[in-house]
């Protein structure tokens, strides 16, 4: 039994520092916003939940105690990650991109956060 968990643990830690290891790779190595955003966000994400659920299987199985620290911090890491990267998108969009450079999205409705004034649409203004 302590063989096989001693594997599983530790396959999920080689797993997850390459997760880690690409992720924060792909945060140098790319070359816009947009790219870097998509790196630390997916991979990195996976990388630490999948130290925190090796650290879960680890203090359950050898020091028979039950910790629901890591679970709250991994289910807080993939609740948040996506909404920050969200975040971020958004603000680079009315930064640096104007609407007319943006592919045309599918369906009735524009790109959230742009406001129909006049010919070219503008940035809403949420002062």
């Amino acid at each position: 039994m302590n063989l096989i968990a001693e594997i599983v643990i530790s396959f999920l830690l080689v797993v997850a520092g390459t997760f880690g290891f690409l992720g924060s790779f792909g945060l140098i190595k790319f070359n816009d916003t947009m790219r870097r955003l998509h790196a630390p966000t997916k991979a990195t994400t996976l990388g630490v939940g999948g130290i925190l659920i090796a650290s879960m299987l680890y203090f359950a199985i050898f020091l028979e105690d039950v910790s629901l620290h890591e679970l709250l911090i991994t289910a807080f890491l993939f609740i948040t990650a996506p909404i920050t990267a969200n975040f971020v998108a958004k603000a680079h969009m009315h930064r640096d991109v104007k609407e007319r450079e943006l592919p045309q999205p599918e369906g009735e409705c524009g790109w959230a956060g742009y406001d129909e004034v006049g010919d070219e649409a503008q940035p809403i203004d949420t002062k």
